[in-house]
């Protein structure tokens, strides 16, 4: 239990740093995505550029899993 705990909380640092970082570069978040859906529907897309698009379904997934496995290390060093 201690080991998805100490994964949970690096997930949740990454998150909040990249969202951080993504908010100076100007990209859509989740969050603005989300936004965007519950106005348009799925002409949201539309409104994405492809770094957009790129950031929330490929580099956020890959940020995250990042976490996952700092998270994972992190465990094994402590214990």
């Amino acid at each position: 239990m201690l080991r998805l705990y100490i994964i949970g909380i690096a997930i949740l640092v990454i998150a909040i740093l990249a969202n951080g970082i993504i908010i100076k570069l100007n990209l859509k978040s989740w969050y603005d995505f989300i936004e965007l859906i519950s106005k348009n529907g799925f002409s949201a897309f539309k409104a994405l550029t492809m770094i957009d698009l790129l950031w929330l379904f490929l580099g956020y997934p890959m940020i995250l899993g990042f976490g996952y496995w700092l998270g994972d290390k992190l465990y094994k060093l402590l214990f």
